[in-house]
């Protein structure tokens, strides 16, 4: 469910931007369970779910290694870091990794270096949503209307929260 608002034409478009950089996160990396956006500070949470809660040690061990890879692949990029936030939430059996990062920095690459990061490490726990059903040229549509949503977001964020969630093999977008 997409709710727009009838202000002007140009909170359509930065609306509209949001709403399909949300969509093609989720239909792109199956490793994503949730995904938001959050003005007026633009930062982006990707939420990862787990089937158990890892312990303390291996979680904090995954942790500095995506802040390390984070670190070298945006210093080898020249992107400096405007917010950078990884978290583990336990809820009863399962948990949740939350990552957050300001939308000015982050990249398509990044994306796909924290999901393929996670994917290795938390193999075992990481809840998937298989997306078989996509070609490889679909995947890579996704890529980049991901990139080109990115970009326009820079400058152009929407004004209000969205939340964009999986459920039964469906994308669904929410505004906040």
């Amino acid at each position: 469910m997409v709710i727009f608002l009838p202000n002007s034409e140009l909170n359509n478009q930065q609306l509209s931007n949001g709403v399909n950089l949300l969509i093609s996160i989720l239909v792109r990396y199956p490793e994503i369970g949730t995904v938001s956006f959050a003005p007026p500070n633009n930062y982006l949470t990707l939420k990862f779910m787990l089937s158990a809660i890892p312990s303390i040690i291996e979680f904090s061990t995954i942790k500095q290694l995506l802040i390390d890879s984070i670190t070298a692949y945006t210093m080898l990029e020249g992107l400096p870091i405007e917010a950078f936030n990884i978290e583990l939430f336990p809820y009863g059996q399962v948990a949740i990794v939350n990552i957050v990062r300001d939308i000015n920095t982050i990249a398509k690459n990044e994306l796909s270096l924290i999901t393929a990061l996670l994917r290795e490490n938390f193999e075992k726990y990481l809840i998937i949503e298989p997306n078989d059903y996509l070609l490889e040229e679909d995947l890579l549509l996704q890529e980049e209307v991901i990139e080109n949503m990115l970009e326009n977001i820079k400058y152009h964020p929407p004004a209000q929260p969205l939340i964009g969630i999986r459920e039964n093999g469906r994308v669904l977008i929410f505004n906040k």
